[in-house]
């Protein structure tokens, strides 16, 4: 008998045995017959990560031409691209790449190109047709992600003008017969019926190797469903066989408190039992982090992946055997009278719950074990509502304006959006001089902004800013507010965490801390790990603020707008002035000129009230404007959390700006 002992696991299936393997042939002949074709395959079917290799050598690739293939994450982008270049043997960066905002790894070299659907729409204000492409495959398109609805819409558009670009629409779930009647409707209204299928596209389907697993619902609902999962995770480790255990949670503060109570409860665990090695999931983690997920865990060792809906569809873990699904998840939802975008748990779909459930059949049978009851599961929805239903659609206006559609109501969406929230768009991008009064693009505020990396009211800020004469302070504050991870590092120690914040703290709010802190770092710190250590701050969010920082740089000098630099005072040191004005305050202003829509009056108990009293907010713990005076404020980010409402990114103002500022805005109000 061999000796098992001296084989070791691979790391990769062979991609000839995913099961995408034996449908190669008939999918590049639908391919190369019919202009869209509709891919339906489980997550794990091999469909993002052989069919664009596939592609490459059947010659797509020849003439320069490029394969593309979008995400609605970055998490997935980065991570799939990585894969692909490890079975291709290739360094990232050449023959497969990778793009996402204001990190681009491609190069002449490039034939594989992952990106965000949101970054490829970006791509067609410089080339509307997306000419370098041969093939465009919209992978995850069921999420119904706002860019990948309206990248959809515009791919339809240039399909009439090249009818030679492939497009493929990659769906884990059902939706395929949508998908395939959205790109033949008009064409299949005159002609032949049978003729007109055969031109336009095809449904091509790819079954997953899915192996079965077992429900288990509450017996009863849970009034904490973390305080459950943590103790599910404790069951399951202590009484089933080995298997890693995939965890579903809603947001980053939810799976940073998870692991803190893992880790409070590890010392419970029998002396010669397994230990548990708890790893976080989440987009604002860094690439490096995100890579430990994949990564066999050591020896004797049980991986709980805490994850957001990152997990659902976007990437697969090898390993999962159990899922424990809290059943929320945090969606974006846009009150169209306040003009508040929030992040609120709501419970999943049925659609989301079943994808969830799938993680665990992937290598063996699993489990499944919902923290919530089986008729809960029955009252769900049956699919999430697309996000371009309930998001803010200001960028995605600006950005349609700017590809040269101006009749929005004309625009073909998938699922057309509310018409108020069409309207506010458009009252909110007036007010930001992106539009004049015929809804054109205002030139050159306008179609800068649609071309800037930024949402609409940071990039009204940061194209503002000469004429406050905070230019260079405006840019940094802009590269700090971008930022996916966090600036600071938590700790245990909370009393030392608080006095190094303080030392960075300025008076007037959390954006000019912000300035603090970037201007130290690049001085004081001199851009070093170790000073970043001592000072409870992030040293890889800091380089990544220096290197968004730069590229907003260069936007602006591809503008014409001069970019000197004066970094060498404090922001609130009182002797630079500005015009008479002293620079904190031409700061605020500048903040003001952008986010007036986003104001708020402090109330008598500590708390904030919209412009319109319909909404109370709080500071968020992290804002210097938490237990802090302050009349009027502005703030940058809403989230909810159960019953509150938080803001972060706080800045006092004065209530006259207001009016100075966004005096279009408040007019439109009737206030």
């Amino acid at each position: 008998m061999a000796d098992t002992d001296s084989f070791i696991p691979a790391l990769h299936r062979p991609s000839s045995l995913l099961p995408i393997a034996s449908h190669r042939d008939a999918l590049l002949y639908t391919i190369e017959n019919n202009p869209v074709t509709i891919v339906v395959g489980q997550t794990g079917s091999g469909k993002t990560t052989q069919l664009p290799q596939y592609l490459e050598r059947a010659g797509y690739c020849n003439d320069n031409k490029v394969i593309a293939v979008t995400q609605p994450r970055r998490v997935a982008v980065t991570t799939v691209a990585k894969r692909v270049a490890e079975e291709v043997s290739c360094e990232v960066g050449q023959k497969v790449g990778y793009s996402i905002r204001f990190e681009d790894v491609t190069s002449a070299a490039t034939k594989i190109k992952f990106l965000t659907d949101g970054l490829l729409l970006r791509e067609a204000l410089v080339d509307p047709l997306l000419s370098r492409y041969s093939v465009i495959m919209v992978d995850e398109a069921h999420e119904r992600s706002l860019s990948s609805d309206i990248l959809l819409g515009v791919l339809k558009k240039i399909r009439k003008r090249r009818p030679e670009l492939r497009i493929i629409v990659s769906s884990a779930t059902l939706q395929a017969e949508d998908f395939l009647n959205f790109f033949k409707d008009e064409e299949a209204q005159d002609g032949d019926h049978a003729s007109q299928e055969e031109q336009n596209g095809r449904i091509v389907s790819i079954e997953g190797r899915a192996f079965p697993v077992d429900m288990h619902f509450l017996s009863e609902p849970c009034e904490e469903y973390l305080e459950r999962a943590v103790k599910t995770i404790f069951d399951i480790h202590t009484s089933e066989p080995v298997g890693d255990v995939l965890v579903f949670l809603t947001g980053r503060d939810e799976i940073e408190t998870a692991i803190e109570m893992v880790a409070d409860r590890l010392p419970s665990l029998p002396k010669d039992a397994d230990s548990i090695l708890p790893l976080p999931l989440y987009a604002g983690l860094s690439t490096e982090q995100q890579m430990y997920v994949f990564e066999s865990a050591p020896e004797n060792h049980r991986k709980i992946i805490f994850a957001t809906n990152i997990a659902e569809a976007s990437v697969t873990i090898d390993g999962i055997v159990y899922v424990v699904d809290s059943g929320f998840v945090k969606l974006r939802a846009f009150n169209p009278n306040t003009g508040i975008e929030t992040l609120t748990p709501t419970p999943v779909s049925k659609a989301s719950a079943t994808q969830r459930a799938g993680r665990a059949g992937r290598t063996k049978p699993g489990k499944c074990y919902r923290l919530y009851t089986e008729s809960a599961f029955d009252s769900l929805e049956e699919a999430t509502v697309p996000e371009i239903q309930r998001s803010n659609l200001a960028p995605t206006i600006l950005q349609l304006k700017a590809l040269g559609i101006d009749n929005i109501a004309r625009f073909d969406f998938l699922t057309p959006p509310p018409a108020e929230l069409i309207v506010r768009a458009l009252e909110l991008l007036y007010s930001l001089g992106a539009l004049d009064d015929y809804a054109k693009l205002t030139k050159p505020l306008g179609t800068r902004m649609a071309e800037i990396a930024l949402e609409p009211m940071l990039a009204t800020c940061l194209l503002n800013s000469p004429s406050f004469n905070c230019l260079s302070e405006m840019l940094t504050i802009a590269a700090m507010t971008s930022l996916q991870g966090n600036v600071w590092f938590s700790h245990d120690n909370k009393k030392a965490e608080e006095s190094a914040r303080r030392k960075f703290a300025v008076e007037e709010g959390d954006h000019l801390t912000l300035l603090n802190v970037y201007q130290a770092f690049v001085t004081a710190g001199c851009k070093d790990a170790k000073w970043c250590q001592q000072h409870y701050l992030n040293f890889k969010s800091m380089t990544r603020a220096v290197s968004i920082r730069n590229q907003l740089k260069r936007y602006l000098e591809r503008f014409g707008i001069d970019v000197g630099e004066s970094l060498s005072a404090t922001p609130s040191d009182p002797v630079l002035r500005v015009g008479g004005m002293p620079k904190p305050e031409s700061i605020r202003r500048c903040l003001t000129s952008g986010y007036f829509s986003h104001a708020a009056r402090m109330a008598p108990d500590g708390s904030f009230m919209t412009v319109d009293g319909g909404t109370v907010l709080h500071a968020h713990p992290s804002s210097l404007m938490f237990n802090r005076k302050a009349d009027w404020v502005i703030f940058t980010e809403v989230m909810e959390t159960g019953e509150k409402t938080f803001i972060r990114d706080v800045t006092k103002i004065e209530k006259s700006w207001l009016m100075e500022y966004g005096k279009d805005f408040y007019r439109v109000k009737g206030n």
